[in-house]
């Protein structure tokens, strides 16, 4: 039975040894591992030489040394717990033999049981040993299926960082094509508004034709009246041409503002907000957008009706976009009263409607004062079932190639979006629309 700790200290050696056979400590604790447990054989062979009882507590001790020498090394932290399964032994072994140097008619009669004490502690070990090997087969199965799992990983982030990169460009690509066609979209509300402009802008300047010629014929008379000396005459006369020079100014002021307005429309929004007059917009637009219609179809009749506030407040707002919005509104109504037209006959009667008005604060608070606009028609109307789906973007009820479906859509976003405001719908088949814009004052 002495010899079970050295049995113990020797496989001990070997176990470890063993276990870092594969690894940088095996060139460092090699040959020192290989003595500790060469000394355990050399203490067998001296079982000749040296009193069982003596080379039991020389067997136990030796053993307490090897696992406490192992154990304050940091190389070997993570094999304390199976070290420590070796103290029991160390116990068991030293109470036998200073049992048996004591006591020893007492250990001689009960030595079977200080030997079963003996085996169960070496048995605890070998339990501990395959307990150990078990985990550290499970330990080096988790390892390899961790490292599996970074390749997995790995592999799989590569793929998403490439399917990333490939999304933004994708959604740079998006949003190129959303600016080509909102541009696409405002060149085809200008197509819209050529015709309207043409007419709009031949009244300003048939004024000023007119008082030209006016005023050169004055000139000839003022001229005459000066060469016969009546300077009152002349000076009636200079006056009428005055008047006329400022009629010329005017108009040429207003057919300078269509001009501007329609370069304002087809270029890219500045985004800057600037005080205007919500009145002055729509009653232009209102009009181009009527005389657009008018130069596709001239049998095509409409009762035009703007109820416009006089108090109207200006309001900080990007003029060209609400302006588009404006036109938009306008050419829909327009588009959907000649439709209803061309289909009942000339018993109905087009009727298209432009309103502003002020909304004050409410008393309570909760919200500050706002501008409506309101645009009217008599219509077809829009059915129930697809009044969620007028705003959605390339959504459109006008036969192919006279709608993109944007405008409603970038109407939404201009006043929703970029203004703070809300559109409402308000409409019913057959008997035709309103569309109601809320824009905050301040």
């Amino acid at each position: 039975m002495y010899f079970f700790p050295l049995i113990a200290a020797f496989l001990l050696a070997l176990r470890i040894n063993k276990a870092i056979k594969f690894t940088a400590l095996r060139s460092k604790w090699r040959w020192p591992l290989n003595i500790l447990g060469g000394i355990a054989i050399a203490f067998i062979l001296l079982d000749k030489q040296v009193d069982e009882d003596r080379l039991l507590l020389i067997s136990a001790v030796y053993l307490l040394a090897v696992v406490e020498y192992l154990k304050r090394q940091e190389d070997f932290k993570s094999f304390t717990v199976l070290l420590n399964a070796y103290l029991p032994l160390v116990g068991t072994a030293m109470i036998s033999a200073l049992t048996a140097r004591v006591a020893p008619t007492f250990y001689e009669n009960n030595e079977a049981f200080f030997i079963c004490g003996q085996l169960a502690a070496f048995s605890w070990i070998y339990l501990r040993l395959s307990t150990s090997k078990k985990q550290q087969q499970e330990l080096r199965r988790i390892s390899e299926r961790r490292d599996e799992l970074e390749a997995m990983v790995a592999a799989r982030t590569a793929e998403i960082t490439k399917q990333r990169n490939e999304l933004q460009e994708t959604v740079k690509e998006l949003q190129a094509t959303q600016a080509q066609l909102i541009q696409q979209e405002k060149l085809a509300s200008l197509g819209e508004l050529t015709a309207g402009i043409a007419h709009e802008i031949q009244n300003p300047l048939n004024f000023v034709n007119n008082f030209s010629e006016v005023s050169m014929e004055l000139i000839d008379e003022m001229e005459a009246e000066m060469a016969k000396g009546d300077m009152e005459e002349a000076n009636a006369i200079a006056a009428d041409i005055k008047q006329n020079l400022e009629k010329i100014r005017h108009h040429g002021q207003r057919a300078d503002g269509i001009v501007k307005g329609m370069l304002q429309h087809s270029r890219a929004s500045s985004n800057v907000k600037e005080p205007t007059n919500l009145n002055t917009i729509a009653d232009e637009y209102f009009r181009l957008a009527y005389h657009g219609l008018r130069a596709k179809d001239k049998s095509f009749n409409a009762e035009l009706v703007a109820n416009l506030d006089p108090n109207l407040p200006s309001i900080n707002i990007v003029s060209q976009d609400v302006g588009r919005v404006l036109l938009n509104m306008f050419t829909n109504a327009f588009y959907a009263v000649h439709q209803k037209q061309k289909t009942i006959g000339g018993d109905f009667k087009p009727r298209v409607e432009v309103s502003t008005r002020v909304i004050p604060a409410p008393p309570s608070g909760g919200g500050g004062a706002q501008v409506e606009i309101m645009v009217k028609d008599n219509g077809s109307g829009i059915p129930d079932a697809i009044k969620d789906k007028i705003m959605q973007p390339f959504f459109t009820t006008k036969p192919a190639g006279e709608g993109t479906g944007l405008g409603l859509s970038l109407s939404y976003d201009i006043i929703v979006k970029a203004h703070k405001g809300h559109i409402n719908i308000n409409s019913k088949e057959g008997e035709g629309s309103e569309f109601i814009i809320t824009l905050p004052v301040a």
